[in-house]
């Protein structure tokens, strides 16, 4: 079964395109993840069944909390020059490190 890499953001437009990127980036390494970005409003329908989370600049202040809410998910986030730059290699590669992925 594909790993999931789930992320969130404030309403999941822009992530979208950062998504695609990482699909790209996934595809060519020939690993197969299961990709996808929701708004945060969403985290209680999306976050259990992922296997990293990753949430953008724009809800990064939500982070402490839902680590202290949810100990044993993978949550961390995306650094805003990665965002910005939409560099979907240098973000699958932070959700694999963060999975334990090499």
């Amino acid at each position: 079964m594909a790993k999931k890499i789930t992320l969130f953001c404030a309403a999941g437009m822009s992530t979208s395109l950062l998504v695609n990127k990482m699909k790209e980036a996934a595809a060519a390494k020939g690993a197969d993840y299961e990709i996808a970005a929701y708004s945060l409003n969403e985290w209680d329908e999306h976050a259990p069944e992922a296997s990293v989370i990753l949430l953008g600049p724009q809800v990064r202040y939500a982070m402490a909390k839902k680590k202290a809410e949810n100990p044993t998910y993978l949550i961390t986030d995306i650094p805003m020059q990665m965002y910005g730059l939409m560099d979907g290699k240098g973000t699958l590669a932070l959700a694999e490190k963060l999975m334990g992925v090499e």
